[in-house]
């Protein structure tokens, strides 16, 4: 149930304001990472590049099994409680990730945040069932730019207090950052829930999601957001190492490495807004197919990259394109998918996007190791056209709606003879 005109923008408000600050919480280890590893015991290049990878993977694995049982639980008791559930337990985890001693340790904390967290989904689900249908445009592109915002100061921010105050302290100041965003929405934000009196059985209820996910279009969205997941997701790893190498030596490169991280976050946010608004304006399908197909054509020239200000160039012209297409993406979805149901589809989302960062890293990260850094930028690049072109061909013209309100009603039926 969408609440009223001006209740649902203070809901909508406030929650950017807690995911922004939830994602600057995640964000500010991102450029320091393989170099806490190696202070942790992993002292070669190869090893520090395996760790970081398993580590930014090994929570991404978790949350693939994890975030459709989150997304049914708030179809069933709401969708402020599981924002509440994830921003809650990275906090925690976060934090403790302060007091390691061993990348098995840092490993380890990372499976319990896959298991718990997922903020992203958690938001977007109650945003998507609280804004009005007319401006999910808008309001998805807004917690779309809460993301990328987010993810644009917290490397940034994450390299200069690593550089500054060390990774143990920066690591509480993460956690810190995630508490107050719970807090924001356990106080700021409403939601008009009703829990459904009776309904289909859970099996009934997962074989009616599968087939949701089963419809071609839906099905080219979700592989695209996983495409996506895995080019993002292989990026944090490999670009400090790669800033290393191509800084030669000098100083500050995990400012450096924040800032090469950092741009596209920010190219990313303002895009989502513009895009996400235009979308409302013009229709999602032509801009995911446009923003898709651009991915792919800034991805694969980080693999030439020869000085960090080239690097941090492409990742800026990559930030528009993943930032316009996110927000369409997520539009889209929520066309297709009755309100009923949204909960559970985006769960499963989270699912195929979460095996994108799952796969991203630890195929990033191997493709370093064992050739370079510049063959996994190739593979990954072409992935992302591959993934384009199948939304190009795949996605159907005109206004999208979801298959129930395709449907003719039965009295409908009956009066055609069916």
């Amino acid at each position: 149930m969408n609440e009223a005109p001006s209740s649902w923008r203070r809901t909508l408000y406030a929650l950017w304001v807690a995911q922004t600050l939830t994602i600057i919480g995640f964000s500010l280890r991102t450029p320091f990472l393989p170099f806490y590893v190696a202070e942790l015991g992993a002292t070669t290049f190869e090893q520090q590049a395996l760790w970081a990878g398993a580590i930014n993977a090994g929570g991404a694995a978790i949350m693939a099994i994890t975030a459709p049982i989150w997304g049914t639980l708030a179809d069933r008791y709401g969708r402020k409680l599981m924002v509440l559930r994830a921003m809650f337990a990275g906090s925690l985890t976060i934090s403790l990730m302060a007091l390691a001693t061993s990348p098995w340790q840092l490993l380890a904390l990372r499976f319990v945040e896959g298991a718990f967290t997922g903020t992203v989904a958690a938001s977007t689900t109650l945003a998507a069932s609280t804004v009005p249908k007319e401006r999910l445009g808008y309001g998805l592109g807004l917690m779309q730019m809460a993301v990328f915002s987010g993810s644009a100061v917290g490397p940034l921010l994450g390299g200069v207090l690593a550089d500054t105050l060390g990774y143990r302290a920066t690591f509480l100041l993460a956690g810190s950052m995630l508490f107050l965003g719970g807090w924001i929405v356990l106080l700021l934000v409403k939601e008009e829930f009703e829990r459904p009196a009776t309904g289909p059985s859970s099996r009934d209820a997962g074989l009616s999601t599968l087939h949701l996910l089963w419809q071609p279009a839906l099905l080219a969205v979700i592989i695209g957001l996983l495409a996506l997941r895995s080019a993002s997701g292989a990026l944090q790893p490999i670009i400090p190492l790669m800033v290393e190498q191509l800084a030669r030596g000098s100083g500050g490169v995990n400012s450096l490495a924040g800032l090469s991280i950092g741009i596209a976050g920010l190219t990313s946010a303002v895009a989502a807004v513009v895009i996400g608004r235009a979308g409302d304006r013009f229709g999602v399908r032509g801009l995911l197919i446009a923003t898709s197909l651009l991915a792919g054509l800034t991805y694969l020239p980080l693999a030439v990259a020869q000085s960090v200000p080239h690097l941090v160039l492409l990742q800026a012209a990559f930030g528009v394109a993943s930032g316009g297409m996110l927000p369409t993406a997520n539009a889209l979805i929520a066309h297709l998918t009755p309100p009923e149901r949204r909960g559970a589809v985006y769960g499963f989302t989270t699912t195929a996007t979460a095996i994108g960062g799952f796969v991203g890293p630890l195929g990033g990260t191997a493709l370093a190791a064992a050739f370079s850094i510049r063959v996994a930028f190739v593979v990954l690049g072409g992935t992302l056209l591959a993934a384009a072109i199948w939304l190009w061909q795949t996605l159907p013209a005109g206004e999208p709606r979801a298959e129930s309100e395709r449907r003719p009603a039965p009295s409908e039926r009956t009066r055609a003879g069916d």
